[in-house]
C-alpha cells in the first residue's frame, strides 16, 4: 500500500507543468509610496489578463508578510505598503524580498525576487546623548581620550564620514580614522594643560556627519570634569590661638575653634582637626571634633592643679596634607573649693553629770582657694548647752556650757559651719553627734495607779490573769526592771500563797483554782525595782476579782426527789383549762444569770393536756379533760438554769383524773405502757434526714475548703519570671552567668499548697563598701587605692621624655605630584628639662636623596620642625619610604629621641586603563540560556587605590538589540541577558569602554558571533482548506493546499513531509514546497464522520526537529437511514383504578443520520384504531414517544391490550418504522374480604354450645369468607380480635376454625363472646370482621348463666417500701463518697511515703550541704514551673531539679495541695561547675524549684 502512494504521488508530481527555472527580478527604492510599480509582472511571465483570471492568480510568499501587489486586471506588481530596508534586512549589503506567483488549473509557479536599494533616510545617533570625562589636571599635552562611534542604520556613502567639536576651543580637538589593522577610532585629544582652580568643568558637542545627499548628522553633549590634585597643604587663620576659660565649666564647653582652609576640592580640600597636647598637661582634659575644629573639655580644669595649658592642632586634608597650630588655655579661678574642717578629737558620749566647760571636740579648718576665697570664719548653731571658741590659728574647741540631762535630751547633733569670703561664699558643715551617757537618776513608774484582774472559779492551776508593767526613764542596767509581791503581803494569810508574779516580764498568775462561792476577790501589792546602785523601787496595788461559772446544777425542792413514791395529784375531770394542779419548786447555788431557772414539760402521757409556767414552775391544764383521757397521767417537768453551758434537774409528777375525789379505785384498765417508739415510718423519715444532712454537711466542707485555699493562693506569693527581674539580672541569665554570687532560701513544706522559693540578697564578704571591687569584663574599669608618688627634676641628667603614644611613629602621605621644595611640618619633640638640656638640633636617619629636615625659631616662643621634599616622588617606582628623625639635646652627654617617619606616596591618576586586546572575538550558540558567559574582557591599571580600581560598562552597536548583552562591572564577564536568535542576526558588534577610578577611560571592540542551531521547527502555511464534506464526494478531490518552510539554514533546513497512515487521504506534492492533501475512496458519515488528518513536517538536522499540521475534516450527512427502534416489541404495564393520562412507558427509535434527518416523531399507526373503541384510551407523545392511558382500567373487566405505534424521521423522503406494544392492567387489593358464615346481616347471632368437658382442640365453629381480588390480594388470614377470655380460644390461621386452646375450667364464664378478624394480603390489607358467641354448659338444656363478682385491681405499695429504698439509696451514695474520699488520702499518703523525699540542708548529701552553705550550686541545675491560670488549682509548685546522678524512678512530679499533677520531664545537660565556670541558669527555668 505504501508504494502504490509512493507511485501516485510521483504520478502526479510528473504529471505537473514545469515552471520557470529562473526568478524574475526586479527593484525598487525603499521608502516607496503605496501603490508605487515594481514591474510588468504579467507581461514578464508572459500570460495574459485572461488567464490570470481564469487561473486564480496570487502572490504566495514563504513568511507570510505581502510586500508587494497584484492586479490581475493589469497584470502589474506595485508597492503594496511601506518598505524600511533597515527593518527588514538590517545591515546587510543586499537585501532581497522573493515570493511566487501561484497560478491553479493547472498548478503552476513562477519565482519572483525584489531588490530593496538603500536612500539616506537615517541620521548617525551616538549610543549615548550625554558623556562624562573626568580628566586630572595634571595630564600632559597631546593624551588622547577614546570616544564612541556614532551608528549609521544606513550603508555604503549613506554611513558616518566626519566628526568635528563645536564650539572649537584651545583645550580639545577631535581625531578620527582607520587604523592599520582596518579599525576605526575616535578620540578626543588634549591641545593644551587643564588649570582645575581657573575652570573646573567644560561643555562640548561631538558632531558625527554622513556622507548621503543632502547630509545627515548627529550630535552628542561632553561634558569634561577636571579632576582635583591635592597640592595645596591647608593653612590655620592664626599660628597660635589664646583662650580662657573658668575652671568650674562643665564637661562639654566649648574652649575655642580653630579653623584651616585649603584650596583644593573635594576629598583633597576635607580638612579634619587633630589634637596634641604638650608633654606635661593632662591629656585627657581636652577633645576637638575633628570635622568642625571645636575644642571641648572632657573634664571640668582645676585652677590648683594647673594655671594654664598648651596644646598643638594638626590640621590634615583628604590627601595627607598637614599643618599645625599653637592653642594656649588659661584657667581662670572660681571659688569652687569649700573649707574644709579636721576633726582631730572628739569625745563621745559624755556622762549627764559632766561639769560645764569640758572640752568635747577639737578641730582645724582650711581653704584651697587664695585670696578673699581662702578667709574662714566658723560658726556654731545655736545650742545653749555648747558652744565654740578659737584656740590657735585655725584651732577651735567644742566646749559644755551648761549642766546635761539624759532624760530631757539624749543626744545633741551639733553642726560647726565654716564659710569662706568668696563670692558667692561656701560653706562646709561638720556635725557632731553627742550622745549623753545614763545615771541612776530615776525609780521605776507603774503605768497604772492600780490594777484589777479577773479570774474564772475552778479555773487550771497556773493561770495567767493579767501583767502589771513599770518604766525606768533611765536606760541599761539603770532601767532594767523586776518584779516581786511585797514581803508584808504573805505574813500570816495562807490563801494568797494563790498568787504568783513573773520576775522579768510583771505576768500575774493564780497557781490554784478558785472557787467563787468560797473566795469572790482579794488584792495584793507587786513592788518593782531597777537594777541601778543603789536600786530604786516603785509599789502598786493589784485586786484579783474571782468570776462564778455555772458549776451548780438547779436543786428540786418540791416535790421531793428522795426516791420514795411520788403522790398523785388529784384532777376533776370538770376542771376547766387553766386549772392548777401543782407547783414545782427548785433552787440553783450559782449567782446572776446562773441562777435564773427556767421549767419545761419535758415528756407526759398525754402532752396535750398538761402546760407549765416557764418562769413560776406551775403545772396547768392546756384544755378541758375528756372521756379519752387516761385516768392516770404521768408528767416529767425539767428545770433548767442559764448558764453556759445551761445544768438541769427533772421532777417527776403523776396525776389522777377523778370524777369524785371520795373515789380513789381507778378502773381497770390493761397496763399502761411506758413510752413506746414511734411507728416505723417515722423512724424512717427520721434517718433518712440525718442521712441526707450529714451527707450534705460533708460535701459543704469539702467545696468550702478547696474554695479557702484557692482564695490563699490567689493572694499568695508571685514567682519571679524572666520578664519581671530586674534588667541586671534578666540580662545576665539570658547570658548563662549570674553577676555576683548569690545565696538562695528554699522553703520545702510537705503539707502546704503554699511551697515558696525566695530570692535573698547578694552575700557579699565582709568588706567597707568603698573597698569592694566587683567582677569587671573587659569593658569596665576598676578602682585600685591611690599610692602618693614624690617627683624631683631629672636635670640636667634627664633625657628628653617622649610620649610613646606621641613620639614612637609618624606616617606621612604624600602626593607623587608634591613639587621639590614642598615641607611638612612635624611635632617638635619634648623635653623636661630646660635651658641647653633641652631639645637643640633634629638630624634623619639614615640620610636619603628624598627628604631632608629643618628647624629653627620664628619667634621666641614658636619653634618649628619640618620635612623638606628635595627631589620630585614616583609611586610606581616607590611606594613607601621609612627613615627616623632624631632629636638631640645640649646635655652633657647629650640624649636623643628618636621617631620612626613612614611616607606612603599616594597615587595620582596619571594612567588611563589598558585592554589587553583591542579586539575580542566569541562564538556563542544560539540556544545558549540567560546568564551564559559569552567571554571575559581585561583591562589593566598601573595606578593604585580608587585610580587602578577599573570598572567596565557596555555600548552597543546601533541597530542591534541593547538588551540581549549584560557586562560585570567589576570582572568583565559578559553575559546574555535572553538567548540568542541566529535567524535575526548572526553577528553582534559591541563596545566596552573600562573607566578607573580617577574617570580615565579605554574601549575595545567585542565582534559576537552567533552559531546556528537547529532550533526553528518547520512551519506549515494552509492556503486552502475545504470542510466538511458531504459523505458522498468522489475520489480525488482536493481537501487542503499548504506550503512547508525552515527559518534555518543548510542542513537545519531542507524539509520533508509525510501524513499519518490514513486509506481515505493521501498526500501529494504540487511544486517546490508545496503540497495537497486529495481524497482517495469513497466515506461514510455513519462509519466516520470526521477525520483527524496530522501532516507532519521535519527538517535534516540533528536532532531534528518536527511540526504537525492537524486537518479536521468533518463528513456532512445524507439521509440514508431509517429510524430504528431500540426494541422488537415493548410490554407497558398500567395499575387498575390510575389517574386518568398516567405515563406507562416510552418507546425510542434512533436515527443514524444527522440534524433533520436524524429528528424522530411518533404517531399510533392508523390501521389500530379503526372499528376498536377500546383503544381509544392510550395515547403516544410524538416528540418523546411517551405512552400514556388516558383513562382508569378495571383489572376485573380488562386485562391487556395491543396497539402498533410508528417512527419517522423528518429527511426528504422521510423514512418510517412500526412496533408493537402491548398494555398489561395489573390488579390492585381494591375489594375487602366477604364473610360468608356467620351470617353479618345484623340478626342475632347463634351462639355456640360447648360442652364444659371438652378438651384442647375442640372445634366450636368455622369462619367462611371469600375476596374478590386476584393473586396474593385475594389471600385470606384469620386472627382472633377479641374475646371474653383470649386464652381459652384459638382460630386457624388459613382455614378459620374456632377451637378451644385449652380445656375449660370452673372459673370460666359460661357465656364466652368472641370476634375474629379477616383479613387479605394486599397491600394496604382490607379486613371484615365476624362475630360469634359460645356457651360453656354441662347440659345443652341449662342455659342460665352464673353472677360473678368483679376481680378487683392490683394495690400500689406501701408508702414505707418507698421510704426504705430512698434511705438505703442515700446511705449507699454517702458510703461511697465517704470510701472514695478515704482511698484517695490513703493513696496519696502512700505515694508520698514511698515517694520523693525532700532534701533539706541537714539531709542533703555533704557536697551539696557544703556548697549550699557556701551560697553557690555544685553544678548547674535547671528547674521547670508549674503555672496554671484559669483552673481550679493554679497553685505554685515546686518541681525536681534534674539531678545527673539520680536514676528516673527517683523524678518528682510537682504536686497541689490535695492533687497530683504529671508534668513533662524535659532532658537537661549538666555540666561540672569548675572554679571558672559560672553557673548557667535560664531566667525562665528558675522560678521554681523541686527536690526529690
Amino acid at each position: 500500500m505504501a508504494l502504490a502512494r509512493q507511485v501516485l504521488c510521483l504520478s502526479a508530481f510528473l504529471s505537473l507543468p514545469l515552471a520557470r527555472a529562473e526568478p524574475i527580478r526586479y527593484s525598487v527604492a525603499e521608502e516607496a509610496e503605496s501603490g508605487s510599480l515594481v514591474g510588468k509582472l504579467a507581461e514578464d511571465a508572459g500570460l495574459t489578463p485572461a488567464q490570470l483570471s481564469a487561473r486564480r492568480a496570487r502572490l504566495v510568499s514563504e513568511d507570510g508578510r505581502q510586500h508587494f501587489r497584484f492586479e490581475r486586471a493589469s497584470g502589474r506588481l506595485v508597492v503594496a505598503g511601506r518598505l524600511d530596508r533597515e527593518e527588514l534586512c538590517g545591515q546587510s549589503a543586499t537585501c532581497m524580498l522573493p515570493f511566487e506567483l501561484l497560478l491553479s488549473s493547472p498548478l503552476q509557479f513562477f519565482r519572483v525576487e525584489v531588490a530593496l536599494e538603500d536612500i539616506n533616510d537615517h541620521s548617525p545617533v551616538f549610543p549615548e546623548d550625554r558623556l562624562t570625562f573626568k580628566i586630572p589636571e595634571t595630564s600632559e599635552s597631546g593624551s588622547h581620550f577614546p570616544l564612541e562611534e556614532a551608528q549609521d542604520l544606513d550603508i555604503g556613502s549613506n554611513t558616518v564620514q566626519a566628526y568635528s567639536i563645536s564650539p572649537e576651543n584651545e583645550y580639545f580637538s577631535v581625531s578620527y580614522g582607520t587604523g592599520i589593522t582596518g579599525k576605526k577610532y575616535l578620540e578626543s585629544v588634549l591641545e593644551k594643560p587643564l588649570d582645575r582652580e581657573k575652570q573646573a568643568e567644560m561643555d562640548l558637542t561631538l558632531i558625527a556627519v554622513d556622507g548621503g545627499s543632502p547630509p545627515r548628522s548627529g550630535a552628542t553633549e561632553i561634558h569634561v570634569v577636571i579632576l582635583d590634585v591635592n597640592d595645596n597643604a591647608p593653612i590655620f587663620t592664626q599660628e597660635e590661638y589664646k583662650g580662657q576659660i573658668l575652671e568650674n565649666m562643665p564637661e562639654g564647653s566649648v574652649v575655642l575653634t580653630v579653623l584651616a582652609s585649603d584650596k583644593d576640592a573635594g576629598v583633597n580640600g576635607d580638612i579634619s582637626y587633630q589634637l596634641i597636647q604638650a608633654l606635661g598637661q593632662s591629656d585627657s582634659a581636652f577633645v576637638i571634633d575633628p570635622k568642625t575644629g571645636e575644642i571641648k573639655l572632657t573634664k571640668p580644669l582645676d585652677f590648683e592643679a594647673a594655671e594654664h595649658h598648651e596644646l598643638l592642632v594638626r590640621a590634615t586634608d583628604g590627601g595627607g596634607l598637614s599643618a599645625i597650630c599653637k592653642v594656649l588655655v588659661e584657667v581662670v579661678d572660681v571659688n569652687d573649693n569649700a573649707p574644709e574642717l579636721v576633726v582631730s578629737s572628739f569625745s563621745s558620749p559624755l556622762p549627764e553629770n559632766t561639769v560645764p566647760g569640758t572640752v568635747v571636740a577639737l578641730f582645724t579648718v582650711r581653704d584651697r582657694d587664695s585670696g578673699a576665697n581662702g578667709k574662714i570664719s566658723c560658726a556654731l548653731e545655736d545650742q545653749l548647752s555648747f558652744s565654740l571658741r578659737p584656740a590657735y590659728k585655725n584651732y577651735y574647741e567644742l566646749v559644755t556650757v551648761s549642766a546635761l540631762d539624759r532624760e530631757e535630751t539624749p543626744q545633741y547633733i551639733l553642726s560647726v559651719t565654716a564659710a569662706d569670703a568668696g563670692s558667692p561664699p561656701l560653706t562646709s558643715t561638720q556635725t557632731f553627734t553627742v550622745d549623753i551617757s545614763d545615771v541612776n537618776d530615776n525609780a521605776p513608774v507603774f503605768n497604772q495607779t492600780s490594777y484589777s484582774m479577773y479570774v474564772r472559779e475552778n479555773s487550771v492551776p497556773t493561770v495567767f490573769v493579767g501583767a502589771v508593767s513599770a518604766a525606768d526613764a533611765d536606760v541599761g542596767l539603770n532601767a532594767k526592771v523586776t518584779y516581786s509581791l511585797a514581803p508584808e503581803q504573805g505574813a500570816g494569810r495562807a490563801w494568797c500563797s494563790c498568787i504568783s508574779v513573773d520576775s522579768e516580764k510583771g505576768h500575774v498568775f493564780v497557781l490554784r483554782p478558785l472557787d467563787y462561792e468560797h473566795l469572790r476577790q482579794t488584792e495584793v501589792t507587786v513592788s518593782a525595782s531597777d537594777a541601778g546602785s543603789p536600786p530604786l523601787r516603785a509599789n502598786v496595788s493589784v485586786r484579783l476579782v474571782v468570776l462564778d461559772e455555772n458549776d451548780n446544777a438547779p436543786l428540786v425542792l418540791y416535790p421531793a426527789q428522795d426516791g420514795s413514791p411520788a403522790s398523785s395529784e388529784l384532777v376533776p375531770v370538770s376542771a376547766e383549762a387553766g386549772y392548777l394542779i401543782s407547783k414545782v419548786v427548785a433552787v440553783d447555788a450559782d449567782s446572776g444569770q446562773n441562777s435564773w431557772l427556767s421549767y419545761h414539760l419535758l415528756r407526759a402521757s398525754d402532752p396535750g393536756l398538761f402546760s407549765v409556767g416557764l418562769q413560776s414552775g406551775e403545772v396547768r391544764l392546756r384544755r378541758p379533760v375528756t372521756e379519752r383521757d387516761s385516768v392516770k397521767q404521768k408528767l416529767v417537768v425539767l428545770v433548767r438554769d442559764n448558764g453556759k453551758p445551761p445544768l438541769s434537774a427533772t421532777a417527776a409528777l403523776s396525776a389522777l383524773l377523778l370524777k369524785d375525789f371520795s373515789d380513789v379505785r381507778l378502773p381497770h384498765s390493761s397496763p399502761a405502757t411506758e413510752d413506746q417508739g414511734g411507728s416505723l415510718t417515722t423512724y424512717l423519715i427520721i434517718s433518712l434526714v440525718f442521712v441526707s444532712l450529714l451527707f450534705l454537711i460533708s460535701t459543704a466542707v469539702l467545696v468550702a475548703r478547696k474554695a479557702c485555699r484557692r482564695k490563699e493562693l490567689k493572694a499568695g506569693p508571685v514567682l519571679y519570671a524572666a520578664d519581671t527581674l530586674q534588667s541586671g539580672l534578666a540580662d545576665a541569665a539570658a547570658a548563662g552567668t549570674l553577676p555576683r554570687a548569690y545565696c538562695y532560701e528554699i522553703s520545702l513544706t510537705t503539707g502546704s499548697g503554699n511551697s515558696e522559693f525566695k530570692f535573698l540578697k547578694p552575700i557579699l564578704p565582709s568588706l567597707p563598701p568603698q573597698h569592694c571591687a566587683v567582677g569587671q569584663g573587659p569593658d569596665e574599669e576598676q578602682d585600685f587605692p591611690s599610692v602618693p608618688v614624690s617627683t624631683e627634676d631629672m636635670a640636667p641628667g634627664n633625657a628628653g621624655a617622649l610620649s610613646a603614644g606621641q613620639f614612637n611613629a609618624l606616617s606621612f602621605n604624600y602626593p607623587e605630584t608634591s613639587d621639590p621644595g614642598s615641607r611638612f611640618p612635624l611635632e617638635g619633640a619634648q623635653d623636661l628639662d630646660i635651658g641647653s638640656n633641652t631639645v637643640q638640633k633634629y638630624k634623619i636617619a639614615p640620610e636619603n636623596e628624598y627628604f631632608s629636615v629643618s628647624y629653627g625659631s620664628r619667634t621666641e616662643d614658636d619653634k618649628y620642625v619640618e620635612l623638606v621634599l628635595e627631589k620630585p616622588l614616583d609611586r610606581e617606582d616607590q611606594a613607601e619610604m621609612g627613615f627616623s628623625v632624631i632629636a638631640v639635646d645640649g646635655g652633657f652627654p647629650p640624649r636623643s629621641g628618636t621617631i620612626e617617619i613612614s611616607v606612603i606616596i599616594l597615587d595620582v591618576n596619571d594612567n588611563a586603563p589598558l585592554f589587553t586586546q583591542e579586539r575580542y572575538i566569541a562564538k556563542v550558540l544560539e540556544n545558549m540560556p540567560e546568564g551564559s558567559v559569552v567571554l571575559t574582557v581585561l583591562a589593566t591599571d598601573p595606578d593604585a587605590g580608587v585610580n587602578g580600581d577599573i570598572s567596565y560598562q557596555l555600548i552597543e552597536v546601533v541597530g542591534h538589540s541593547e538588551s540581549a548583552f549584560v557586562i560585570d562591572p567589576i570582572a568583565g564577564e559578559i553575559k546574555l541577558t535572553k538567548p540568542l536568535d541566529f535567524e535575526a542576526g548572526d553577528t553582534h558588534e559591541l563596545r566596552v569602554r573600562a573607566t578607573d577610578g580617577g574617570g580615565l577611560s579605554a574601549m575595545c571592540k567585542v565582534l559576537v558571533e552567533v552559531v546556528d542551531v537547529n532550533d526553528n521547527a518547520p512551519e506549515l502555511v494552509v492556503s486552502s482548506f475545504s470542510s466538511p464534506l458531504p459523505e458522498n464526494t468522489v475520489p480525488g478531490t482536493v481537501v487542503a493546499l499548504f506550503t512547508v518552510r525552515d527559518r534555518d539554514s543548510g542542513a537545519n533546513g531542507k524539509i520533508s513531509c509525510a501524513l499519518e497512515d490514513q486509506l481515505s487521504f493521501s498526500l501529494r506534492p504540487a511544486y517546490k514546497n508545496y503540497y495537497e492533501l486529495v481524497t482517495v475512496s469513497a466515506l461514510d458519515r455513519e462509519e466516520t464522520p470526521q477525520y483527524i488528518l496530522s501532516v507532519t513536517a521535519a527538517d535534516a538536522g540533528s536532532p531534528p526537529l518536527t511540526s504537525t499540521q492537524t486537518f479536521t475534516v468533518d463528513i456532512s450527512d445524507v439521509n440514508d437511514n431509517a429510524p430504528v427502534f431500540n426494541q422488537t416489541s415493548y410490554s407497558m404495564y398500567v395499575r387498575e383504578n390510575s389517574v386518568p393520562t398516567v405515563f406507562v412507558g416510552a418507546v425510542s427509535a434512533a436515527d443514524a443520520d444527522v440534524g433533520l434527518n436524524a429528528k424522530v416523531t411518533y404517531s399510533l399507526a392508523p390501521e389500530q384504531g379503526a372499528g376498536r373503541a377500546w383503544c381509544s384510551c392510550i395515547s403516544v407523545d410524538s416528540e418523546k414517544g411517551h405512552v400514556f392511558v388516558l383513562r382508569p382500567l378495571d383489572y376485573e373487566h380488562l386485562r391487556q391490550t395491543e396497539v402498533t405505534v410508528s417512527a419517522s424521521d423528518a429527511g426528504s423522503p422521510p423514512l418510517r418504522a412500526n412496533v408493537s406494544v402491548r398494555l398489561v392492567v395489573l390488579d390492585e387489593n381494591d375489594n375487602a374480604p366477604l364473610v360468608l358464615y356467620p351470617a353479618q346481616d345484623g340478626s342475632p347471632a347463634s351462639s355456640e354450645l360447648v360442652p364444659v368437658s371438652a378438651e384442647a382442640g375442640y372445634l366450636i365453629s368455622k369462619v367462611v369468607a371469600v375476596d374478590a381480588d386476584s393473586g396474593q390480594n385475594s389471600w385470606l388470614s384469620y386472627h382472633l380480635l377479641r374475646a371474653s377470655d383470649p386464652g381459652l380460644f384459638s382460630v386457624g390461621l388459613q382455614s378459620g376454625e374456632v377451637r378451644l386452646r385449652r380445656p375449660v375450667t370452673e372459673r370460666d364464664s359460661v357465656k364466652q363472646k368472641l370476634v375474629v378478624l379477616v383479613r387479605d394480603n394486599g397491600k394496604p390489607p382490607l379486613s371484615a370482621t365476624a362475630a360469634l358467641s359460645a356457651l360453656l354448659l354441662k347440659d345443652f338444656s341449662d342455659v342460665r348463666l352464673p353472677h360473678s363478682s368483679p376481680a378487683t385491681e392490683d394495690q400500689g405499695g406501701s408508702l414505707t417500701t418507698y421510704l426504705i429504698i430512698s434511705l438505703v439509696f442515700v446511705s449507699l451514695l454517702f458510703l461511697i463518697s465517704t470510701a472514695v474520699l478515704v482511698a484517695r488520702k490513703a493513696c496519696r499518703r502512700k505515694e508520698l511515703k514511698a515517694g520523693p523525699v525532700l532534701y533539706a540542708a541537714d539531709t542533703l548529701q555533704s557536697g551539696l550541704a557544703d556548697a549550699a552553705a557556701a551560697g553557690t550550686l555544685p553544678r548547674a541545675y535547671c528547674y521547670e514551673i508549674s503555672l496554671t491560670t484559669g483552673s481550679g488549682n493554679s497553685e505554685f509548685k515546686f518541681l525536681k531539679p534534674i539531678l545527673p546522678s539520680l536514676p528516673p524512678q527517683h523524678c518528682a512530679v510537682g504536686q497541689g495541695p490535695d492533687e497530683e499533677q504529671d508534668f513533662p520531664s524535659v532532658p537537661v545537660s549538666t555540666e561540672d561547675m569548675a572554679p571558672g565556670n559560672a553557673g548557667a541558669l535560664s531566667a525562665g527555668q528558675f522560678n521554681a524549684l523541686s527536690f526529690n
